[in-house]
């Protein structure tokens, strides 16, 4: 009790300190009642040079606070009440205000919105959908207009222009959805100026609880709608068995690099019918062509990987064991599928993805409102840093929530629900019904009709007819049954002549796992001090009560020779349910904690790798970067052939790799690096490469030369992070299995998501050097998207999968040449034959 006592001591002294800054704020009323609207308005500026001269916005809170109630009351026609002033400043804290059902939440908000925008750096207001999005910023937009603030909505489907102006808006409201999304979207523009969003500031979530906790284990993501194609993958690996290793291709053992040589260039362009394979046009085909060599010459079938069940399972190096779900990155598992004749499977196309908890916490400032989220206080504080503070109610509640009534059966307890909803509908009064389930409002619904008891059903598909029913319900006579998420942000108000037959009626079928759904219901009804009722139907065959043994109670009940019809009201079975809710939230906090751990690994990449895509974006000139990226990729590669300590240095290997990937055939010979230390070899090739870049830069434009490069960094940058998205799934599925050898799945994901990482970074560089070094430039070079991208509603999982198409033929083939197909048969003899 102690530490409960001191949990709400704090909650105590936080409403102590929110009291005495409402009073000072109360105490200004006179002061602005006295204001023109023009005096009023000019505040605004005032505060906006205020804050650029130094003051904060803590120094500025108690008189912009005054000012917006002032405006509220002469744009609304409503005047904020003391707690509202409280909840206000709460938000303004950067903490999650509870306050009932009906006390004003979206009025509350105005106060620290108006406060935060001053800033002039804007303000995000989320909410759960678009009618309700839409719907506050029509209203409240008054009052911030009338203040002189602009309001901007951000919905879905708008265009760049539309988007970018309303992120320009002092005040922004949309849904999380379309925030996120837009966030993703941003960090895959091929130009600065596309972006739409400003940096996150502050933000104040309407219904925090289900877009920071319901929803926090939903990821957001864009996925490419442009598969790639199998039938090159098919073609690269067809075309890559008819080479000779050193006259066509040179296989380096220590590196496992693979490069073709000017010979088995000219045969690549004349296989596939092309004028030069290192155009920045025939990007796709030149990657096919080093995966399917990789594959074919440094991939080896039990020994590198094995083919079980139709699919290739990765062996590992060091232990030897099965890397189950494991699969190569960058299109070189695809090559494999096509050297061992299997199904080649579409590369899996996220092309970016970030959770709720992730994006949320990015803003520097989080704020968020709701009826319930006292319960969920630990998991506020532990993952957002924010306090949860109860604001009190304007009026005493006078609602009467009535202890559980527990049914032997499930069918015992509809039977009394429909009875409870008949009789109460024949005396007029409203009568809301809460389900968990949409089959059990579908149940009820079918009850109610044979009794002749006309009624709505909602089911949760958020839209605005759903808002329209929820503003009913309070109606005399209203039946509405509703999904506990239906219809969340929506005031029931009572019709007349309600509060004499005692206000709304709700009617709980069944506990949800969480308490703060059941409360959340609850509190639909006796808002603003109106009566209410408040009662929940339970059954022993409900899960919640199976889930945690009800089978005692049901033999005690049969013992006691109840039936049916007879419900217990038992305290103890009510305390049981609670503490049965306790350890299910208990669990579902411990799981997204767990995925926000895991989600972490792959946040602080996504980190470095969007920071360093904005540098790119906003440099003048590249140069210095690309060269960099260069000297590493030398070093690598240099490295690697001249161990120390070691006389067999591979200098051979080294000339292969720099005429491959850097200089022309010719520029560099053995004679330049005999001799030499390491170091020094790493200099020669990176002067050289100076000079060939040079040479480069004098063909062209400086501009054209500044966009290339540009145009190359991108590309690389884009293909090889979605690439690693891609892989990094697949070990993530795959690493709970480690746990069973007493590894921790966590660490091993950390310590191999690195790993990866930094693969990806090493393949970035080696791409990079390679395209700016071997490709031709022409002169309509344009930015592109690697894939086109759409945004998958995270409710429908994966959204829907492309058509196949047909499979274009697009090699040049002679009909006694061995088929592509890798059957070994003359193409005339095989595929020759059916085409």
């Amino acid at each position: 009790m102690g530490i409960l006592n001191k949990i709400f001591d704090q909650n105590k002294r936080d409403l102590k300190r929110l009291t005495r800054l409402a009073d000072q704020i109360d105490a200004l009323s006179g002061d602005m009642e006295k204001l023109t609207d023009d005096e009023l308005r000019g505040k605004t500026k005032e505060f906006q040079d205020r804050y650029q001269n130094g003051e904060s916005t803590d120094d500025l809170l108690v008189e912009a606070f005054a000012v917006v109630r002032e405006g509220a009351r002469r744009v609304l026609g409503l005047y904020p009440y003391k707690v509202q002033l409280m909840g206000g400043i709460s938000l303004h804290e950067g903490n999650i205000s509870e306050m009932k059902t009906g006390e004003g939440k979206t009025l509350t908000a105005t106060m620290p919105v108006y406060l935060n925008a001053i800033t002039g750096k804007g303000v995000h207001v989320v909410t759960v959908n678009e009618y309700l999005a839409s719907r506050d910023a029509n209203e409240m937009g008054q009052l911030y207009e009338f203040l002189g603030l602009s309001v901007g909505l951000n919905l879905n489907g708008m265009n760049n222009e539309e988007k970018q102006a309303a992120y320009a808006a002092d005040i922004t409201y949309g849904t999380n959805n379309e925030f996120g999304f837009d966030y993703l979207r941003d960090n895959m523009v091929l130009y600065s100026h596309q972006k739409v969003q400003r940096p996150l500031h502050y933000a104040v979530i309407d219904e925090v609880d289900s877009i920071l906790i319901d929803e926090a284990r939903t990821p957001l993501i864009i996925s490419g709608s442009a598969q790639k194609s199998a039938a090159l993958y098919i073609q690269a690996n067809a075309f890559v068995r008819m080479l000779k290793k050193e006259e066509d291709y040179t296989y380096d053992e220590k590196t496992k690099g693979v490069q073709l040589t000017e010979e088995g260039i000219t045969k690549a362009e004349k296989a596939f019918g092309i004028d030069n394979l290192f155009d920045i046009s025939h990007v796709t085909l030149n990657h096919h062509l080093n995966q399917a060599l990789k594959a074919n010459a440094s991939m080896h079938l039990d020994v590198d990987y094995v083919v079980q069940d139709g699919e290739i399972v990765i062996v590992d190096q060091f232990t030897g064991r099965l890397m189950k779900g494991r699969r190569y990155s960058d299109g070189l598992h695809q090559a494999i599928e096509a050297k061992e004749g299997l199904e080649v499977q579409n590369e899996s196309m996220t092309l970016a993805t970030i959770t709720f908890q992730n994006l949320f916490r990015m803003y520097e400032k989080l704020a968020g409102m709701t009826g319930t989220a006292k319960t969920e206080e630990e998991e506020f504080r532990n993952i957002y840093n924010m306090n949860v503070v109860v604001i009190p109610t304007n009026r005493p509640i006078l609602r009467d929530d009535r202890a559980d009534l527990i049914f032997a059966s499930m069918d015992g307890k509809f039977r009394a629900v429909v009875e409870d909803i008949a009789q109460r509908n024949a005396l007029g009064q409203p009568v809301l019904v809460g389900t968990v389930a949409i089959e059990t409002s579908e149940i009820i619904s079918r009850y109610l009709t044979k009794k002749g008891v006309k009624h709505n059903v909602l089911n949760a598909k958020n839209h605005e007819r759903e808002a329209e029913i929820i503003l009913e319900a309070g109606q005399r006579g209203a039946v509405t049954i509703a999904t506990n998420m239906a219809g969340r942000g929506t005031d029931i108000k009572l019709g007349e002549g309600v509060k004499e037959l005692g206000g709304l009626a709700v009617i709980g079928t069944e506990r949800h796992e969480s308490r703060r759904i059941d409360n959340q219901l609850r509190g639909r009804s006796g808002r603003q001090g109106d009566p209410g009722l408040t009662q929940f139907y339970l059954s022993m065959e409900d899960e919640l009560m199976r889930r945690f043994g009800s089978d005692n109670m049901k033999n005690m009940m049969s013992r006691l020779g109840m039936d049916d019809t007879q419900p217990i009201q038992s305290k103890m079975v009510t305390r049981a349910v609670e503490s049965a809710q306790k350890r299910v939230e208990g669990n579902n906090f411990d799981a997204r904690k767990q995925l926000l751990q895991y989600d972490d690994v792959l946040r602080q990449q996504r980190e470095i790798i969007y920071k360093q895509r904005d540098e790119v974006l906003e440099s003048e000139n590249l140069r210095e970067i690309v060269e960099t990226m260069i000297r590493s990729s030398i070093e690598r590669n240099v490295f690697a052939h001249t161990v120390e300590d070691s006389d067999a240095w591979k200098l051979d290997a080294i000339i292969d790799y720099v005429n491959g990937n850097l200089l022309r055939e010719g520029d560099l010979t053995i004679a330049d690096l005999e001799g030499k230390t390491r170091e020094l070899i790493v200099d020669i090739i990176f002067d050289k490469v100076k000079q060939r870049y040079n040479e480069k830069e004098e063909q062209m434009e400086p501009d054209q030369m500044r966009e290339f490069e540009k145009v190359i960094v991108l590309r690389s940058v884009d293909s090889k992070w979605m690439d690693h998205i891609d892989q990094m799934e697949h070990l993530r599925q795959g690493i709970h299995l480690r746990a069973y050898g007493q590894i921790d799945p966590l660490r091993e994901y950390q310590t191999e998501g690195f790993a990866m990482f930094e693969s990806m970074v090493e393949a970035i560089e080696a791409d990079v050097a390679r395209y700016i070094m071997k490709a031709e430039i022409r002169n309509n070079l344009q930015r592109q998207e690697v894939v086109k991208g759409h945004a998958v509603n995270p409710k429908e999982e994966g959204g829907e999968k492309p058509k196949k198409k047909p499979v274009v033929k697009q090699m040049d083939i002679g009909r006694n040449d061995p088929c592509y197909c890798g059957s070994g048969k003359k193409y005339k003899n095989c595929h020759g034959k059916q085409e």
